[in-house]
């Protein structure tokens, strides 16, 4: 109700001002009011991925809140998990403005952000901070100027730095707006990556006598064959999670709208059906070995609860909280409450 009187004045802005203006909001709002966008009758169901308990199904996915500025003050809204990032190991301004583009009559938004972050050190500083209590992931990356052959060592050097701090961590290797970085889904350079990734996750988890699970963020946009051939490698890795997806650079679904023909990567409605389908094809192929976590076109409980029928574990939103607000989160726990999950 609050949201649906907010949205008009905000959507008058451009976008990513107003992504802006509604954070720093929330985060002058006290947690009690916060607290009071929750539905409390809703009875959550907790569910046991990557070995961690989530307090529910849904979670806020990486993008909205890239440096950990606001992730105590949105768990507030009923938020399951939070996951903040994609953060790189130095910071980088992003690509120039405007960079974010609403297609209204779709619900969709275009982006071509380019990991635009304030660098880890920052983020891990505002992480100290925490008092959220449920699941926080950390999204991390590489800076546009480290060369694709060296992407291992800003992962590296991002995967150190947060292990302590994170209770999964993820590896974004999707992101449409960073050139070349999804050449790392594939072949010898996925191969190579994942296998530095898992001994430094061994390594970090015997330092500091924790294990933090880490999950690879993918693309929608992938061949069958090229899924098929990811959760090889990622099953002969033993990766922890899988997240599908990220934006796709299609424009199904939007022909004829007013930004259709700006670069970056679309998130939204118009990518529900490809989401899902990444979704039900991983599922397939890893028969329950790695737990998924579905991510894009989630604008209803339903979206939210027909990913988790085609094998997803948990599930995202982004796009979808931009246009529907609070109220979306709590339609996913609805939704969500009772449907089958294939739970560790």
């Amino acid at each position: 109700m609050i949201y649906s009187l907010l949205k008009p004045a905000l959507f008058q802005l451009p976008a990513e001002t107003a992504h802006d203006v509604a954070l720093k909001s929330l985060n002058c709002m006290p947690a009690e009011a916060l607290r009071r966008w929750q539905d409390h009758t809703i009875s959550d169901q907790s569910r046991r991925v990557m070995g961690i308990d989530f307090p529910n199904a849904v979670g806020l996915a990486a993008g909205l809140d890239k440096n950990a500025e606001y992730f105590n003050a949105l768990g507030q809204l009923g938020f399951g998990f939070v996951e903040v990032g994609t953060i790189t190991p130095k910071a980088q301004p992003g690509n120039d403005k405007p960079r974010m583009f609403r297609l209204k009559k779709e619900q969709a938004l275009i982006n071509r952000m380019g990991f635009n972050n304030k660098g880890v050190e920052f983020l891990i500083e505002k992480v100290r901070q925490r008092t959220f209590n449920g699941v926080l992931g950390i999204n991390i990356g590489k800076n546009l100027s480290t060369p694709l052959e060296r992407a291992h060592e800003d992962y590296q050097t991002c995967l150190d730095a947060v292990y302590p701090h994170a209770d999964y961590i993820t590896v974004n290797i999707s992101s449409p707006n960073t050139p070349g970085l999804r050449d790392l889904q594939l072949g010898d350079s996925l191969q190579t990556l994942l296998q530095g990734i898992k001994r430094s996750q061994q390594a970090l988890a015997d330092q500091h006598g924790s294990y933090v699970p880490v999950a690879v963020k993918i693309s929608p946009d992938m061949a069958a064959e090229d899924i098929d051939s990811f959760c090889d490698a990622a099953t002969h890795n033993h990766i922890d999670g899988i997240i599908a997806g990220n934006t796709t650079l299609t424009r199904n679904g939007t022909e004829g709208s007013r930004y259709t023909q700006e670069t970056g990567g679309l998130s939204g409605q118009p990518l529900t059906e490809r989401a899902r389908a990444t979704i039900a094809r991983l599922a397939q192929r890893l028969q329950g070995e790695i737990p998924i976590i579905g991510c894009g076109g989630i604008g209803s409980g339903e979206d939210a609860a027909a990913h988790l029928q085609a094998g997803a574990d948990l599930v995202q939103v982004y796009t979808g909280f931009i246009y529907h607000g609070p109220a979306l989160i709590n339609d996913i726990r609805k939704a969500t409450g009772t449907v089958n999950s294939n739970t560790d």
